[in-house]
C-alpha cells in the first residue's frame, strides 16, 4: 500500500513538474527534480512512467529531435492540481484583469489554463451570484496604460529559463538608438516590468555593469555555450532603489512643496504622494499646502506635470522653473498656430 502511495503522489508531482508548450523540461532535469523531492527514480523507468503511464492518459508530448528527450504538455492542457478555492478564483480573475494591461499577452497566456479554470468554477456557482462577479470586476491601472508591447513565446521561453537556470544566451537585439542590429551574448541578472515594458537586466560579454534590455526588442535568442557570467554584488532591489527606472536626478531626496486644489489634496490624503507628508490647510482658501520627502525624479516631476494648473509648486526651485518653462512653451506653440492661421 505504502509503495502504491508513494508512486501516485510522484505521479502527481510530474503533472505539475511538466510544462506546457511552448515549455520542455528534459528528462534529466524532471528526474533531479523528483529527487529533490524525495522520489528516487532511474532514468529508464522514468522514461517508462512517462511513456507508457503519463502519456496513455494525458496529453503528454515527447520531443525526440534531440538528446536527452524534452517532455511537454499540449497547450490547452489543464490541470489544477490542488482545485481551485472559491476565494482564489476570485483573486485570479481580478488578477487577469490587472496583469493584461502590465504584462505582454504572450506572458499572461502562460497563465491562460488557471484564468480559465477560475472563471469556469465561478460560472458553475449560478445559484449564489458569484458567477457575476468576473463579469462586474474590472482592474485599472494607475494613469494611461498603453498598449504592452509584442513579445513572441520563444523568446519570453528562452530569457526565462536561462534567468531561472543561470545560462547566457546568444541575441539579436534590435538598437533604438541606433536602429539596427546587434549580436552579443547576455547574462541574465533580473526581470522587471514596468508600465507596458519588460527589462531584462544582464551583463553584456565579458563586461560587469548590469544593462536595461527591452524583451520586445530581442529578435532572436538561444542559450549560449558561454559560461555564465554572475554579477558581483548586483542585488535587484537596490538597482531599482538607485534610480534605473525612474530617472534619478540625485540620490538625494528632496522636500516637495507645493499648493495643491481640493481634488488634489482629497486624493493625497486617501493615497499618499510619499510616507513623509503633510497637509495643512492655507488660510481664506480651500486649497492646502503639500509637504512630502520625494525622490529627485522625473517620474514625481511628471506626475506634477501631469496635474496641470491643480498644483502650484514652490520647491524645489529647479522643479518649479521646468514647470514654469513647459507651460511657457506650450502657450508658445499655441500663440505660434493662432497667428499663423
Amino acid at each position: 500500500m505504502a509503495e502504491l502511495r508513494d508512486t501516485l503522489f510522484r505521479y502527481l508531482t510530474m503533472l505539475q513538474l511538466i510544462p506546457r508548450q511552448p515549455g520542455r523540461i528534459a528528462t534529466p532535469v524532471l528526474q533531479e527534480k523528483l529527487r529533490e523531492r524525495g522520489f528516487h527514480i532511474d532514468s529508464r523507468s522514468l522514461q517508462r512512467d512517462l511513456r507508457d503511464k503519463i502519456a496513455l492518459h494525458f496529453p503528454l508530448v515527447c520531443d525526440d529531435t534531440q538528446k536527452p528527450y524534452r517532455w511537454y504538455f499540449d497547450r490547452d492542457f489543464h490541470c489544477s492540481l490542488p482545485a481551485l478555492d472559491i476565494p482564489s478564483a476570485l483573486t485570479l480573475v481580478l488578477a487577469e484583469e490587472y496583469l493584461k494591461g502590465l504584462l505582454p499577452p504572450v506572458v499572461v497566456d502562460q497563465l491562460a489554463p488557471q484564468f480559465l479554470d477560475a472563471r469556469q468554477l465561478l460560472d458553475d456557482l449560478e445559484q449564489n451570484g458569484l458567477s457575476q462577479w468576473a463579469r462586474r470586476v474590472r482592474a485599472i491601472p494607475n494613469g494611461k496604460a498603453l498598449i504592452p508591447a509584442p513579445l513572441s513565446a520563444e523568446t519570453w521561453q528562452t530569457v526565462s529559463e536561462a534567468l531561472l537556470s543561470q545560462r547566457a544566451i546568444d541575441v539579436t537585439y534590435l538598437s533604438r538608438s541606433a536602429k539596427e542590429e546587434k549580436r552579443f551574448t547576455l547574462h541574465p541578472q533580473g526581470l522587471v516590468s514596468r508600465h507596458s515594458v519588460t527589462y531584462l537586466l544582464a551583463t553584456v560579454n565579458d563586461y560587469e555593469d548590469v544593462r536595461q534590455f527591452a524583451l520586445h526588442r530581442i529578435e532572436e535568442a538561444r542559450s549560449s555555450d558561454t559560461d555564465w557570467h554572475d554579477a558581483v554584488d548586483f542585488d535587484l532591489d537596490d538597482y531599482i532603489a538607485a534610480g534605473a527606472f525612474g530617472y534619478l536626478q540625485s540620490k538625494t531626496p528632496v522636500t516637495l512643496i507645493a499648493n495643491v486644489a481640493p481634488q488634489v489634496a482629497w486624493l493625497l490624503s486617501e493615497t499618499p504622494l510619499a510616507e513623509e507628508q503633510q497637509l495643512t490647510p492655507l488660510t481664506d482658501s480651500d486649497w492646502q499646502r503639500l509637504e512630502a520627502e520625494v525622490p529627485d525624479d522625473q517620474q514625481t516631476l511628471w506626475w506634477l506635470m501631469g496635474m496641470g494648473a491643480k498644483v502650484d509648486v514652490l520647491e524645489p526651485p529647479a522643479w518649479r522653473r521646468e514647470i514654469f518653462n513647459s507651460a511657457q512653451a506650450i502657450v508658445a506653440r499655441d500663440t505660434d498656430v493662432c497667428y499663423r492661421e
